[in-house]
């Protein structure tokens, strides 16, 4: 049976663009970044395709077990640490790493089980004002941590910029100012640079980096694109044709009757909504490609169909044909900017009636 939307993700691609990022940090290991179901692509399906990673990062514990439980053994930091007994005690038994950033979270390793072991991230909060110590806090978390019997000597140090989309702007080089002077006299592994500030800042490299959306083809930078990169996008979206109609002039689409035809029109409907994680910002005019052509939305995005104005496609097309959302030959980051978003919204937003292919 074919499914009326699918998310093709492409294992073949997600291995390039690791190893693209291999290449512009050369001097670093590699964290790669699979929160949040892989950004959308799936969690299982990307750690299997990125085994080569040095690391994995997730933000919570749950993601962590489903990836023990699936048989994999790499190396997982949880971005977000955990934060009872119960989560200490999991994140124990699963080997996993944490990230440390709040008092409590000391706390919990104070009352560790006897025997109990972690590598831990101890997070600097340079300026991104979410997460992490600051100042003379930090410096004590450090102390702290060094003398705990559960923690592993060296404790490694981590930080997050806030705006190294923004290569003109100067809070990035502020930010790492701030973490290279408060870390200076310390040993331990560091991992500072995210997607955009491996690319941006090379002095952000560090012992680590932390790759997310470039592993996923897209780019971090508002006005470029994957491929402007040789990435290659990992996921496209993908719909069909259930109808085709003839709209007379003056006659209005969809819901609110905004989209209104100024000319005798041809109007496919294809089966995704915001019920399959298709925006319902988008407004008419936004591109889709139905085979493989260029054609604009008409009409508002309702929760199961869109509606296509295909009057000056090359051919019509007939029920079933293949309509792309985004992805291969229609870039997420392109569809993002008619969104008013980010791409790694679009990508994360995928729900769970999407059926996933591999290629």
């Amino acid at each position: 049976m074919t499914p009326m939307v699918s998310a093709t993700v492409d294992t073949g691609a997600l291995r390039h663009n690791l190893q693209l990022v291999r290449q512009w940090a050369p001097n670093s290991r590699v964290m790669a970044v699979i929160k949040a179901n892989a950004y959308g692509h799936g969690l299982i399906t990307v750690a299997r395709a990125l085994e080569s990673a040095d690391a994995f990062a997730v933000a919570r514990v749950d993601e962590g077990l489903a990836l023990r439980q699936a048989g994999i053994q790499t190396r997982i930091v949880l971005l977000e640490g955990v934060f009872d007994g119960g989560q200490l005690d999991a994140a124990a038994a699963a080997g996993f790493e944490l990230v440390i950033h709040t008092p409590e979270q000391i706390d919990l390793l104070r009352g560790a089980l006897l025997g109990t072991s972690f590598k831990v991230w101890l997070k600097l909060d340079t300026g991104m004002n979410r997460l992490g110590f600051k100042g003379t806090d930090f410096e004590m978390a450090h102390e702290t941590l060094g003398a705990l019997p559960a923690v592993q000597s060296p404790v490694n140090l981590f930080t997050h910029f806030s705006s190294a989309d923004d290569p003109d702007s100067p809070t990035t080089a502020t930010q790492l100012k701030r973490f290279n002077s408060a870390t200076a006299s310390w040993a331990g592994e560091r991992s500072i640079a995210n997607s955009a500030g491996m690319l941006s800042f090379k002095e952000a490299q560090a012992d680590w980096v932390r790759p997310g959306l470039l592993l996923y083809g897209a780019s971090p930078f508002f006005g470029s694109i994957g491929t402007d990169f040789g990435l290659q996008p990992a996921m496209t979206l993908n719909s069909h044709i259930i109808a085709v109609k003839h709209v007379a002039v003056g006659e209005r689409v969809g819901y609110g009757g905004n989209w209104v035809a100024q000319r005798p029109t041809t109007l496919a409907v294809a089966a995704v909504g915001y019920g399959d994680g298709y925006p319902r910002n988008l407004a008419s005019g936004s591109p889709v490609l139905v085979n493989g052509e260029r054609a604009p939305l008409a009409g508002r995005v309702s929760m199961d169909m869109i509606g296509i104005d295909v009057t000056d496609a090359k051919i019509v097309p007939r029920l079933g044909a293949p309509v792309t959302l985004w992805g291969e030959g229609l870039p997420v980051e392109e569809i993002a900017v008619y969104a008013d978003t980010i791409p790694y919204e679009l990508l994360c937003g995928i729900s769970q009636r999407v059926a996933v292919a591999l290629r």
